[in-house]
């Protein structure tokens, strides 16, 4: 019996410690509009690691166009993995241009955290 009662209650811990991990995705979504507010696709999207920032970010640039809906999607896993699991946090430039209009952005992504940035085009 007490041997059950050991199996059991390492199978318990070793469920709890399993559960408390973060499955969620890193994501940065950034929506693009026009001056005068309308949300355009087809526009090109760059962020760029602030490797200056405080805390320092790694070296990093991907670049995604917006979709039908007017937004784009950056998978940050990767980053965020090679980052380490001491830095949970990644400063970021976004640039985008769309037919000779351009706009620009500051972020802070974090680790299993979607972020939402607008960014308007002059």
């Amino acid at each position: 019996m007490k041997t059950v009662l050991t199996a059991c209650s390492f199978l318990l811990l070793i469920s709890l410690f399993s559960a408390c991990k973060n499955k969620d995705a890193s994501v940065v979504k950034i929506f693009v509009r026009s001056a005068s507010n309308e949300l355009l696709d087809g526009a090109q999207v760059v962020i760029i690691g602030d490797i200056n920032s405080t805390p320092s970010t790694l070296a990093y640039v991907d670049t995604v166009f917006t979709n039908s809906s007017g937004f784009a999607l950056f998978n940050m896993d990767s980053f965020f993995t090679k980052s380490g699991e001491s830095k949970s946090t990644g400063y970021f430039d976004v640039i985008v241009k769309k037919n000779g209009a351009q706009g620009a952005e500051y972020i802070r992504a974090r680790a299993h955290i979607t972020t939402v940035e607008t960014v308007f085009l002059n």
